[in-house]
């Protein structure tokens, strides 16, 4: 189940200022037209999300256009099943992605703009090998030095880049590069590499191409070529603007405007596809789709909707500088919209079996319950209520610490919905371990309140034993222990920071209705938090995941 995003003002940011201005000065005839261009080499995660939501959302709010571009230009980590998965992703957050377009669209015209870098005498095709290609490029403080073959003739650029798409080349012997300046400040702009060669298949092309281009190189021609006007990118792109805007510019080409924001970064996350693949690789998770990775498939399996990403992207805001947002952030989103539609059910995690002595044996009422008692027009449901109930072993105490009020000898409880009970004793195994709460129940408690005045502190959830559904219940941590996952000692591997008790499966029981769950529903167990049925479900086999508990550390 999907909820609608609350009606919300857009924050006020710089890019939107940005746009604002450019829509009054006229520039680009006053349209918007941004995009999305994820590399389908993983599945995208909670930062992808918030660039989804910016660039999708500034489109709407500026009744622009926004596309989904594939940056497929590396086949050897590219696949299939990666590009169905974001475009499943972006689907479920709410935006509409039309046809996603992809840079090996634009193969040949990259190619065709590549030759006319070379033959305007601005590109070359260089020999160096990778080690040497990095020490003639210099340093931070030291220019770089040229290369050997940066004066080879237009002719001879033709000819040798030519013979690289020939296939006539190994990987890693050469490759085209810009000839821009190597003395530059800016090291994005000592003679780039355009060009590699690869020969691995690509998921779309196949073998028809064996040179591809560098995303450098790539990025800001896809931008041109599909007319888009505001390039957003997160701030580690900033050292490269000058570099789009020297191949646009050179190219004499349509250029947009490129636009940095702060990318997302969360505690207690890692926001790394890379480090993410090598999680899944090694088995510390069960897949992309794990229910405590940060992936958009993770999440919605883990029960987070569409709705409280969207809220939490919107307001986090954009910023200029990279900040940590906490986790309990992204929580409290999430609570805020599980409360208004989630369903609330009772499930008792740690069961004890609870005897009311005085209930009629064979008698079983049908107790009515709201389902959501934040909203009434979600109706009520009925509970079935018998001799004998299950409620969670941390209810009962047979000796009671100062302040426990809620079911010991000698003192009253009230079950929800149903009745006051009052325990008179316990039944124990051989080893001394509580077996059975013997209790009598108050007729006229029918509900859970009497008209007597009598002042019950306790209020416990419960099931009917007779009718008590089994329940594999995975209760979700988070994957790390530290608020910085890879703050870990020179020479150390992050998956030292893998929370070991990140998952925890228990055996529940909860109401019948939860036999056959709703999948997409959110359900409430009351008092443990927000749950959802996995995928894992099979007839006769539910199987539930905590989404997120009720209480929320995270201080707005």
């Amino acid at each position: 189940m999907t909820t609608e995003t609350p009606a919300t003002t857009p924050k006020a940011n710089f890019i939107r200022t940005i746009i604002a201005q450019d829509i009054e000065q006229g520039r680009f005839a006053s349209r918007v037209h941004t995009r999305f261009p994820p590399e389908p080499n993983g599945y995208l995660h909670i930062g992808h999300a918030k660039s989804i939501c910016l660039n999708f959302g500034l489109a709407e709010e500026f009744s622009g256009k926004c596309n989904l571009r594939f940056d497929d230009t590396n086949p050897a980590k590219e696949s299939e099943e990666y590009v169905a998965s974001i475009i499943r992703d972006v689907a479920w957050l709410g935006f509409d992605a039309l046809q996603p377009l992809y840079a090996s669209d634009y193969f040949e015209q990259f190619y065709q703009c590549a030759l006319q870098l070379i033959r305007q005498g601005q590109a070359y095709v260089c020999h160096l090998s990778g080690e040497e290609t990095r020490r003639y490029r210099g340093t931070l403080t030291e220019p770089g030095q040229p290369s050997p073959y940066r004066e080879r003739t237009v002719d001879e650029n033709l000819a040798l880049f030519d013979d690289m798409k020939q296939g006539k080349f190994a990987e890693g012997e050469c490759v085209l590069r810009a000839k821009i300046d190597m003395a530059s400040p800016n090291l994005n702009l000592r003679d780039p590499i355009m060009y590699r060669i690869s020969y691995a298949p690509h998921h779309r092309t196949g073998t028809t191409w064996c040179i591809y281009p560098m995303y450098d190189y790539a990025h800001g021609l896809e931008d041109s070529i599909e007319g888009i006007t505001h390039s957003i990118c997160t701030l580690e792109f900033e050292d490269h603007r000058p570099l789009y805007d020297w191949f646009l510019d050179t190219l004499g080409v349509h250029h947009p405007q490129q636009i940095e924001f702060a990318r997302l970064n969360l505690t207690t996350t890692l926001m790394s596809k890379r480090k993410l693949l090598k999680l899944v690789e090694e088995g510390h998770v069960s897949g992309w789709d794990d229910p405590r990775m940060p992936t958009i498939a993770g999440l919605r399996r883990r029960g987070y909707t569409p709705a409280a990403i969207r809220r939490f992207a919107e307001e986090i805001g954009v910023a200029k500088s990279n900040s940590t947002v906490e986790f309990g952030q992204l929580e409290f989103c999430l609570r805020e919209d599980l409360n208004r539609h989630a369903r609330r059910v009772m499930v008792v995690l740690n069961p004890v079996k609870l005897v009311i002595t005085n209930y009629p044996e064979n008698q079983v009422e049908w107790l009515d319950a709201d389902n959501n008692p934040e909203n009434p027009d979600d109706g009520k449901r009925q509970i079935p209520f018998c001799r004998e109930v299950y409620i969670e072993r941390d209810d009962f105490m047979e000796v009671p610490t100062k302040g426990y009020h809620r079911l010991s000898p000698g003192k009253e409880l009230r079950l929800k919905h149903a009745y006051y009970v009052l325990c008179e004793h316990v039944a124990k195994d051989a080893a001394g371990n509580i077996t059975e709460i013997h209790c009598t129940y108050d007729p006229a408690s029918r509900g859970g309140w009497t008209d007597d005045g009598r002042k019950v502190k306790g209020t416990a959830h419960w099931v009917s034993a007779a009718h008590a559904v089994r329940l594999d219940v995975r209760l979700y941590d988070h994957l790390f222990t530290q608020d910085d996952p890879e703050n870990v000692a020179a020479g150390g591997d992050f998956t030292a920071n893998l929370n070991p008790n990140s998952l925890c499966v228990v055996q529940a029981l909860g109401e019948p209705e939860l036999a056959t769950p709703e999948q997409g529903r959110a359900y409430q167990f009351l008092r443990h938090g927000y749950f959802c049925a996995d995928p894992d479900t099979a007839p006769g086999q539910p199987v539930f995941n905590r989404t997120v508990g009720l209480k929320s550390s995270w201080k707005g």
